[in-house]
């Protein structure tokens, strides 16, 4: 681990500006720097750099933070790896605390020689290289995605110990495993396919089995390192095409996303052996690509590309299905030189919306009353999955698969969620939180003067003020607006007196309106109109 100490160092060292104007061009904007933003398409720039406050904000996407967050972000790297880039980039060394056993780097070390093992392995074992080749698997991509072969687990073992590497690292890396006080290797005769990180660092590895083994394809285990669950096989000799393209193409196997990039589809990547999850999102969303599911066609495929597709549809993801039939997976039709036909078929892919509508009609038996009802409960529990738009969009795409009007799907409407807080705008309010961002020794007066009730359109950003959620996205736009004048300290009174007599001059205007008893309403009227004539005297402190 970096020690923390180091860690401040470095960012007190590093300017934002220079470190940003090293990835994207940035003007001169106010005291600001302004430039087009990187993490979504714009013609205008909405992307906002403050060298005062060393932090960045896109008011376009919403995206924000400081020099190190911006280096995760671009580069698709992890906190750690972004720090060492910084550092490297800067000159600036990097002191790191001591772990037991080494730590990770020790643990890459293990992996990284195993993986040299394996593919100098690979070109002596003729069976393995003959159904490389029956696949159509080039020269090229062996050695692109690093193909290698393993061989008996008592080389591996020696292998490692040559090379000076503790096999408890080995152990901890996923290479080995251990079974009664004995280690062993635990992939065996199998053509090898490492997967890394999407930084580029290799962290386990997949092995398809050139013996009669049940299990076709195995995976090493989860490790310190290795999460099957949050990582994409290729993603990291995808992910610049993946960003440039806005497109990924997600398969099921390692040997389609070679395939895959060997014919030109660079996007493609695939899971690892298991279902896409909700781990996997946050990797799937960077650079907010169109998702397109390359799946088998038969049964178990079909109801994999449902359910993720089911997934990506109510997180909001764009993308459509591409279902392959007739036996024939992506690496088939690569091998069959049918490249014309995959770019038609990843062109023009079913929405993942209407497939999984027509999915869940067309598993029931629509001529039979009860089995249309379930079909019609099925698709509507999906369609409340989505956005209040979406939901009445497809409203009428539901009725027509069942064969019945619109009016006869039950959607609730509720509001929409996920609005922008700052649409509808109260300068003051905004002034008021900008002061306490800027002056925290505000923040006091201000509680004890006014509450969350007080305030009509900004109740979410007042609360992260108060609570100093200064990461907060919101609370990062109102930093970086220059259109939003902060008080005075010294004026701050005034301006919450002011405030104030505005708030109970809607009050009244709002009891006025109330179908109330007399007695009650000419109470309030009392009460707040004695609190406007305090606050005119100067007398802040009312109930």
């Amino acid at each position: 681990m970096i020690d923390r100490n180091s860690i401040e160092r470095l960012k007190t060292a590093i300017d934002i500006v220079d470190v940003i104007g090293h990835y994207i061009e940035l003007k001169k904007a106010g005291s600001n720097y302004k430039g087009l933003c990187p993490f979504h398409d714009e013609k205008t720039p909405s992307f906002v750099v403050s060298p005062s406050r060393q932090i960045f904000h896109c008011f376009g996407c919403g995206v924000g933070g400081d020099a190190i967050k911006f280096v995760m972000e671009y580069e698709k790297i992890s906190y750690p790896e972004a720090i060492e880039k910084l550092a490297s980039l800067y000159n600036i060394p990097l002191i790191y605390t001591s772990q037991k056993g080494g730590g990770s780097s020790s643990l890459f070390k293990a992996l990284e020689e195993i993986n040299r093992l394996y593919k100098r392995t690979l070109p002596q074992k003729r069976e393995a290289m003959d159904y490389l080749r029956f696949r159509g698997v080039s020269s090229a991509s062996i050695e692109r995605f690093e193909l290698g072969y393993a061989p008996e687990s008592f080389l591996q073992i020696d292998h490692l110990k040559s090379h000076f590497i503790p096999l408890r690292d080995g152990l901890k890396a996923g290479i080995l495993g251990e079974r009664g006080g004995k280690l062993y290797a635990r992939l065996v005769e199998r053509i090898t396919f490492p997967i890394y990180s999407p930084s580029g660092k290799i962290v386990g590895f997949g092995g398809r089995t050139m013996t009669d083994h049940v299990a076709k394809y195995l995976n090493t285990p989860q490790t310190e390192l290795f999460n099957k669950s949050r990582l994409l096989y290729g993603y990291h000799l995808a992910k610049e095409q993946i960003y440039k393209k806005r497109r990924l193409i997600l398969s099921e196997g390692y040997l389609d996303v070679v395939m895959l990039h060997q014919a030109g589809f660079n996007t493609a990547v695939a899971t690892l052996g298991t279902a896409l999850t909700p781990s996997h999102l946050p990797l799937i969303r960077r650079g907010e690509p169109q998702v397109i599911l390359a799946y088998d066609g038969d049964r178990a495929g079909i109801q994999a590309a449902l359910k993720a597709a089911q997934l990506l549809a109510r997180s909001g993801i764009e993308g459509g299905v591409v279902l392959f039939t007739d036996g024939d997976d992506p690496a088939d039709m690569v091998q069959k030189g049918r490249i014309e036909e995959l770019e038609r078929l990843f062109s023009h892919p079913k929405p993942l919306i209407e497939f999984v509508l027509e999915s869940i009609v067309q598993s029931f038996d629509l001529t039979n009353p009860r089995e249309k009802e379930k079909a019609l409960l099925q698709g509507v529990e999906f369609l409340k999955t989505l956005s209040p738009i979406l939901r009445e969009e497809y409203r009428d795409y539901l009725a027509a698969l069942l064969g019945t009007l619109p009016s006869r799907i039950p959607l609730t409407s509720e509001p929409l969620k996920g609005g922008k807080s700052l649409e509808v705008r109260d300068t003051k309010e905004l002034s008021l939180i900008k002061t306490m961002l800027l002056y925290p020794e505000t923040v006091e007066r201000v509680v004890d003067t006014i509450g969350i009730d007080h305030i009509r359109y900004h109740k979410r950003e007042f609360e992260a003020a108060l609570e100093g959620r200064r990461e907060d996205p919101a609370l990062r736009a109102i930093l970086l607006d220059e259109e939003i004048i902060p008080f005075r300290p010294e004026e701050l009174e005034g301006e919450l007196v002011t405030f104030l007599i505005k708030y109970y001059e809607r009050k009244l205007k709002e009891i006025a309106k109330k179908d109330i008893p007399f007695e009650e309403k000419s109470f309030f009227i009392r009460k707040y109109r004695e609190n406007i004539l305090k606050l005119r005297r100067g007398e802040l402190a009312i109930e």
